[in-house]
């Protein structure tokens, strides 16, 4: 299993028991999703590797204590201390609506009300204060901020995302 086929879902935070059990960080809005899993990607020398639980119940909210098979001792326990958990994209439940993924949007159009179409998808900047759609349109990239009110309507069966922009936030990138 490739990182890319997968999405992360959280920590290893610390250690709970001398027998190697262990409290997962997760970074979900709903982490009951995840209480009754069979198994996950642990994260180890940059490689994903399959690790099968055993037990597992959720710990004060955004923890899940794992029993891991063969984590059986403290020592144990530390090799996995700090690796970061993965699924594949598969468990990710379906969002409908507006709501998505950023993975999802991917190759989707971005089409104004306004302009017509604005150009495809390539990627979502979330590393400012406010996420950007990427969009590329020919050799220009134009950045749109994720705000629900721009957002009109995410057609999944067109792959398409219909925008409502203010004047002058795109046409800013294709004034040349």
């Amino acid at each position: 299993m490739h990182k890319e086929e997968c999405f992360y879902l959280g920590k290893i935070a610390k250690k709970y028991s001398y027998k190697g059990e262990v409290l997962a960080y997760l970074d979900t809005d709903e982490p009951e999703l995840y209480e009754k899993l069979e198994s996950v990607f642990v994260e180890i020398h940059k490689h994903l590797v399959p690790f099968f639980i055993e037990k597992s119940q959720l710990h004060k909210n955004d923890f899940l204590r794992i029993r891991f098979e063969d984590i059986d001792s403290e020592e144990a326990a530390d090799r996995i201390l700090g690796c970061e958990l993965y699924l594949p994209l598969k468990f990710l439940p379906k969002l409908e609506g507006n709501k998505f993924y950023y993975h999802e949007i991917i190759g989707f159009e971005a089409e104004d009300q306004r302009l017509g179409t604005v150009g495809t998808i390539i990627g979502v900047n979330d590393s400012s204060a406010q996420p950007l759609f990427e969009i590329i349109k020919g050799d220009i990239e134009i950045l749109i901020p994720m705000i629900d009110d721009f957002i009109i309507k995410v057609d999944r069966d067109n792959k398409k995302i219909i925008l409502n922009t203010p004047e002058g936030l795109v046409d800013l990138y294709l004034e040349n």
